[in-house]
């Protein structure tokens, strides 16, 4: 039986340092991306953040509405120590379930949040990011192009994620990604999806 990946897990993972996935810089992906939002006042969503590299990137940057959400306490306050310039001001940091996060943003940042939920968890995850974007927003970012024997990390395919996320949004990109860092190269996708449904 699976171990429940609640905040207790994560929890642990981050007190004990058991954190594999964390590149210890921003994903290069995304650092290309962040370099094509002009506008800095945008409101930016990092939901599962992690170690916040995006995040901290787009403050050092000069933007203004950033906010992160994750379930481990252990590692928020992290965050709130090494963000400290940052926090309260031109960041929100939040600890807290992203199933439960109220709010509108112009865009949402996928890292390593997606691939670390149980794999029934994601049509919840795709109606939620729906009701999170604003109408012409952007939901953007990496998931994993490969399977994995055991989770986390949960992997997928290419049709797979185009059939799950085409219910909700308008896919404007999901591509093999060329720029991945040097141990994910050549197992993710990149993608770029608007909301379908702009209701809002």
């Amino acid at each position: 039986m699976m171990e429940k990946l609640d905040a207790a897990f994560w929890d642990e993972r981050w007190k004990n340092k058991e954190t594999g996935w964390d590149l210890n810089a921003v994903s290069p992906p995304l650092h290309s991306y962040f370099e094509t939002i002009k506008e800095k006042d945008k409101s930016i969503l990092i939901p599962g953040c992690g170690s916040a590299y995006e995040a901290e990137y787009l403050l050092q940057n000069g933007f203004e509405n950033v906010t992160v959400i994750d379930i481990s306490a252990a590692l928020v306050q992290q965050l709130l120590n090494r963000l400290s310039d940052y926090a309260g001001k031109r960041l929100t940091v939040i600890c807290g379930d992203f199933f439960k996060h109220t709010g509108k943003y112009d865009y949402i940042i996928e890292q390593t949040f997606f691939c670390a939920l149980e794999k029934n968890k994601r049509e919840a995850y795709v109606t939620k990011m729906q009701s999170l974007l604003k109408k012409d927003g952007r939901l953007a970012g990496l998931l994993f192009d490969k399977e994995f024997e055991k989770g986390p990390p949960f992997g997928g395919s290419k049709q797979e994620y185009l059939n799950l996320f085409s219910t909700e949004f308008e896919l404007l990109k999901m591509e093999v990604c060329m720029t991945s860092a040097k141990p994910r190269l050549g197992s993710e996708l990149f993608f770029e999806a608007t909301n379908k449904r702009c209701n809002v």
